[in-house]
Formats: C-alpha cells, sequence, structure tokens
C-alpha cells in the first residue's frame, strides 16, 4: 500500500498549520514552562504525534508506529552511543584527577572565564564540529566547562550558543555535500553562498555568547579577545568555502582561531580578571583584579601532557572517524542494513515540496564500526589505559556511566521518534509551507524555515533534505537565486541548533544536570530566535539590496 503525503488536510493552511505544530508545542511547553521531565514530555510529544499523524492527517497507525520506530533506534544510535562514550570518557578522567590538572593548565593561558568560554566552547567546540558533528562539540565542551568549574546552566547554555556559527560545515561538510546530493544544487556555488553568509555570524557569535555570559560592559572589557577570536575564525571560514570546498572549513577555521586567541593572549590580558562561574553575576561580585587572583597550581610538564592526554586521543580519534575514507572502509566491514518493513518506500512525498511524487525511503543503517561513538569509545579505552585503568575498572565504569545515562537515552530516542514521525506524516513540511506562503518576504521566512527545520530535527543535515527541494522551488517561482535559499536553508538552520530537543539533552547529560532540559531551554530559546531573524535579515539583503554578495568567485 503506498500512502501520499497530503500537507494541508483541512483545506486550509491556518488550521492545518495549527494542527500540525501540536506535537512540537507539547513538548516544548511540557519541557521549558510546566517543568515536566525530558523523557516525560518527549513521550507526550509523541503521544501528540501519533494522534495528529493519524486522525489529522490519515496516516495509517502502523505506518506511524513504524516511523517512530526507526526514530527511536536513530536515537540510539548514533546519537545516544555518542553521549555515552563522551561521559564514560568524562567520568574516567574527573576520577583519575586529571581534570583539576587540565583546568590549572588552562587557568596557565587565562584565568578569566569569559576568555575559556571564547577558547572552549567556540574554538575547541568548532574543531569539534567540523570533525565529527552529531552532539559530539556540545558533549565535549560542556564536559570540559563543567569541570572547569562553570555552573550547569552556564556551561551547557554557553556551549549551545557557541555551537552555531560552523554547523553548516560540519562533520566534514555533510550538511553542504547531502543538499546538493540530494537536491541537485552546485556544490561549490552554494559552499560560497554559505561562505557568504556565515562568517559574519563568526564574527557575531564570540561577542554574543560572552555578552549572554557576563554582560555588554564585561563584554567591552575584553573585545580586543573577542575580535580576534571571531576574525580568525571567520577569515579562513570565507576563504575556504569559496576557494576548496565544504570539507576542512571548520577545522581550518577552528584551528587558527584557537592559535590565534592562544598567540594573543601572551601580549594581552585584560585588566581584571573575571572568575564567576554563573550566569547573571554583577560585575563586582565576578571581576577582580589580575593582582588579587590567586595563580593556577603549577605542574610538572609530564603531569600536564598525561592530563591533556585523553582529549588529544578524543580528538585524533574524531577526526579519523570523520574521514569519508575511513567510514567507507569501516562500513565494508560491517555496517547492515535494515529496511522497515511497511514503511520503506510507501510513503509518498508530493508537490510543492518536490517537483514529482518521490517515494521516501526508510533504511536504518546499523553502522556501528564507523558511528562516531565508537571511535570516542576507543579513544576512552586508550586514554583509561594510559591513565593506568585496568580492563576489569574500564569495565566497571562503562557500565555505571550507561546506568547513568539511562534517562538520557530514553529521552533522545523519544525526541528522534517524535522527529521522525512528523518527517514521514508531513506535519513539518505543513509547518515549512507556512513560511514559504511570504511572497516578497520569502528570503526572511525562508531562513526561518531552514531555523525550523534544525530545531525539529536536531540536525542541518536533515533540515537540508527535508526543505531543500522547497527552498529550490519557492526560489525559482519568486525569481531569487536559488542558490542563495539554498544556503539559507542552511545558515539559517545552525542558530536552530541550539534549542533542538536532543542537543538540549546531549548538554544536560555532559553537565550532569538531567531533568534541567526546561531550563536550558529557556536560557537558549530567545538567543536562538534573535540570531536566526538576525541571519534572515542578512539574506533579505542579499536578496534585494546587496547583489554583489550573491557574485560566485569560481
Amino acid at each position: 500500500m503506498t500512502w501520499q503525503q497530503v500537507y494541508d488536510p483541512y483545506h486550509n493552511m491556518v488550521v492545518s498549520t495549527a494542527l500540525a505544530a501540536i506535537p512540537v508545542v507539547v513538548m516544548l511547553v511540557g519541557l521549558g514552562f510546566v517543568h515536566l521531565k525530558a523523557h516525560v514530555a518527549a513521550a507526550l510529544g509523541l503521544l501528540a504525534a501519533v494522534l495528529v499523524a493519524v486522525f489529522v492527517y490519515g496516516m495509517p497507525a502502523p505506518m506511524a508506529g513504524r516511523a517512530a520506530f526507526l526514530g527511536a533506534l536513530t536515537g540510539l544510535l548514533p546519537i545516544g552511543w555518542i553521549i555515552l562514550n563522551i561521559i564514560f570518557l568524562q567520568q574516567l578522567t574527573e576520577k583519575n584527577g586529571s581534570f583539576r590538572v587540565l583546568q590549572d593548565s588552562i587557568g596557565s593561558v587565562t584565568q578569566d572565564r569569559r576568555l575559556q568560554i571564547l577558547l572552549i566552547a567556540f574554538s575547541f567546540g568548532a574543531f569539534f564540529e567540523g570533525a565529527a558533528g552529531f552532539g559530539t562539540p556540545v558533549a565535549v565542551t560542556a564536559a570540559i566547562l563543567i569541570g572547569l568549574g562553570f555552573s550547569p546552566l552556564a556551561a551547557s547554555g554557553l556551549s549551545l550558543i557557541a555551537n552555531t556559527a560552523p554547523v553548516a560545515f560540519g562533520a566534514l561538510g555533510t550538511p553542504v555535500l547531502t543538499l546538493a546530493k540530494v537536491h541537485g544544487y552546485d556544490l561549490m556555488q552554494v559552499t560560497a553562498m554559505i561562505g557568504r553568509q556565515l562568517p559574519v555570524f563568526s564574527l557575531i557569535v564570540p561577542f554574543w555568547v560572552v555578552w549572554a555570559f557576563a554582560g555588554r560592559k564585561a563584554t567591552l572589557e575584553i573585545w580586543p579577545a573577542v575580535l580576534v577570536t571571531g576574525v580568525s575564525f571567520a577569515i579562513p571560514q570565507f576563504l575556504v568555502s569559496n576557494y576548496l570546498g565544504p570539507e576542512l572549513v571548520d577545522i581550518i577555521a577552528a584551528i587558527c582561531s584557537m592559535a590565534a586567541l592562544v598567540l594573543f593572549l601572551k601580549v594581552w590580558q585584560p585588566k581584571t580578571i573575571w572568575t564567576s562561574v554563573s550566569l547573571g553575576r554583577r560585575d563586582s561580585e565576578a571581576a577582580s583584579s589580575t593582582a588579587s587572583v590567586a595563580p593556577p597550581a603549577k605542574h610538572d610538564l609530564s603531569t600536564v601532557i598525561r592530563a591533556w592526554m585523553p582529549l588529544a586521543i578524543l580528538t585524533v580519534f574524531v577526526f579519523i572517524w570523520g574521514l569519508p575514507s575511513v567510514k567507507k572502509v569501516l562500513d565494508g566491514i560491517f555496517a547492515p542494513t535494515f529496511p522497515i518493513e511497511g514503511l520503506h518506500n510507501v510513503i509518498q512525498r508530493m508537490p510543492p515540496v518536490v517537483p514529482t511524487p518521490r517515494p521516501e525511503g526508510a533504511v536504518y543503517a546499523f553502522n556501528l564500526l564507523s558511528a562516531t561513538g565508537t571511535g570516542i569509545l576507543l579513544s576512552a579505552v586508550v586514554g583509561g589505559l594510559i591513565m593506568k585503568y585496568s580492563p576489569a575498572a574500564l569495565m566497571r565504569q562503562f557500565f555505571q556511566t550507561l546506568w547513568v545515562v539511562r534517562y538520557s537515552l530514553a529521552t533522545i530516542m523519544l525526541m528522534l521518534a517524535l522527529g521522525t514521525l512528523t518527517r514521514y506524516s508531513g506535519t513539518d513540511t505543513t509547518l515549512g509551507l507556512a513560511f514559504a506562503n511570504s511572497g516578497v518576504l520569502y528570503p526572511f521566512f525562508g531562513t526561518l524555515m531552514g531555523w525550523l527545520g534544525v530545531a525539529l530535527t536536531g540536525s542541518d543535515t536533515a533540515s537540508n533534505v527535508l526543505f531543500g527541494g522547497m527552498q529550490k522551488v519557492a526560489a525559482a517561482q519568486l525569481g531569487l537565486p536559488i542558490n542563495l535559499m539554498g544556503a539559507a536553508n542552511s545558515s539559517g538552520g545552525v542558530m536552530g541548533k541550539m534549542i533542538d530537543a536532543q542537543s538540549i539533552v546531549v548538554a544536560s547529560t555532559a553537565t550532569g544536570w538531567v531533568n534541567h532540559e526546561g531550563d536550558i531551554l529557556r536560557f537558549v530559546f530567545l538567543h536562538s530566535i534573535a540570531l536566526a531573524c538576525l541571519v534572515g535579515i542578512y539574506v533579505t539583503l542579499q536578496a534585494y539590496v546587496w547583489p554583489f554578495t550573491l557574485t560566485v568567485i569560481h
């Protein structure tokens, strides 16, 4: 039996859009305002999604169940697998005492908490986004910040805000590569267009994240370092995306940014050191003169090297596991695929989302060997052995970690089940079409469509698959540059990354702040909307005011 998606079941887009939004509203309200536990809010959202899909959109109930099942599997691998193994590594380093040495060594570069956020959350996080993506950077940076003494809300929220500008080129350019492959965009042209949009926000985001932490005045006190961080990331981001391609954009830009900031701090330090690790502290409570701040403990070189070794090993493994050639070899060894019977190719996406009816595949790839989480697990084992853990102790700690993150894993499975069901039922497409019916304002609202896609799916790649074709059709009908709107989908989408449910759960798990996902959501929500709107305004100016930014260099 073939089932065709219907995007306006009530022949009234206002009514259909309101009904399509019910599952997302139920989950977000339950999480952010009713203060339900994350897995309860996700379960209620999933229940609402099933009811809307079956009784409003006419999706056969067994088909809806299979879509939710596929989403739950995807939540477990790859997303949950990454979280489990990052927390495993974090637990090993904390119990070993390495995190204390790491904190002191970072303090030798700068004791100022504002600058530590720039170095860890923005620059170091961008490297992990470029190498792996899929939740890895937030998990790593939030865990490091909590180990440095930051409050759970600061570590979680600031890691989420910082992990925005690099996302479009994450996982070695996967979102852009997928956009071009699935929807027929010219790869180099759409890559270059994203490279005309995101560098502007690579300058803004470092200022934004420090302001969100310490306020306007405290941000202005360190503006030279913030500017160095942003410029040294934005310029390589522009050059690599416009002249080389999408694969190494984030990695090169992140290395340049980290190196530039560390070197700059050797010749410049702020007059006052910001010592607070919490959000919303007053200047008088959070700042101290450099003379009054106790220097970090000194450690011999071998101790420092041992403390950093687990992170160094993690970096190497994550980078290697992100290489397409390595993934191909590992998938060739073991990567069975399982078409979901009764779902695979029996749902058709319909115009105007696609030019002609197109079947939706539903295949679960059990690519355990090539999954980023497996690389992280191996790095944790190697690092643990170097830290002198016995194999038996490593095994015990792994199962203890599994018990610690059990609710987080369940939450992610439920949230991915919700997101996958909305995709196969067509309810998320209804929401996207609501943005598409905006006429001359389409450059702005089309950008917000990308933001919505990432907020719903948790992935810039998935958002590009979901809405990339719709962007192409709408741009052609309105006489807008196709590559502009394809790029806008990805650039706008990155600002939705901080509020997608799976990223918030990753952050709460990494900081040990489980059941506080609603607090994190409330903190980042307005930041996400504001930044997405700024991207939309910039894209609108590109479309109507600054046509010179549309010229492709190639």
